[in-house]
């Protein structure tokens, strides 16, 4: 039994060292710093050379740059900061997502149209109680539901 029972583990061992990881199908947005569609063209290029990438899109004047594929999100970072250019994830959300988008560190100039920049700060990204009670009472999608009118 003392046998049987090692060789068993060191079989499930060796075979899950075998096993290789599963690969997920991934959507990677970046902010990339660029100038002009040369500009845009170059990450492109660089950033297909992914292994992995299925396809790469660019769009330079929002300073985007998406790509699709069995890709990791920390590799693809790496390679575009390899470029030299500056980059970041892609910070920005839609507008209706957050419960307070003016508040500070959440609005930003430079955000596209219609999107702010995301945070994880439970008083700006969701309402509190009170104020949900209250833009339940005043909701648009029902104009009876005011129970002050």
């Amino acid at each position: 039994m003392g046998i049987e029972g090692t060789l068993d583990f060191l079989s499930d061992v060796f075979s899950a060292a075998r096993r290789k990881k599963k690969r997920q199908l991934n959507k990677v947005d970046l902010k990339v710093r660029m100038d002009c569609e040369g500009c845009g063209h170059n990450v492109k290029n660089v950033l297909s050379t992914l292994k992995g990438a299925r396809s790469v899109e660019v769009d330079w004047k929002q300073q985007k740059a998406t790509v699709y594929g069995f890709v990791d999100a920390k590799k693809v970072l790496r390679k575009a900061k390899r470029m030299g250019k500056k980059c970041e994830p892609w910070p920005y959300v839609p507008y209706e997502l957050m419960a307070h988008p003016y508040a500070p560190g959440v609005y930003d100039k430079k955000a596209p149209a219609n999107h702010v920049r995301g945070t994880d700060e439970p008083g700006v990204g969701t309402l509190n109680p009170v104020e949900e009670k209250y833009a339940q009472m005043f909701s648009d999608d029902n104009p009876h539901a005011c129970s002050i009118m």
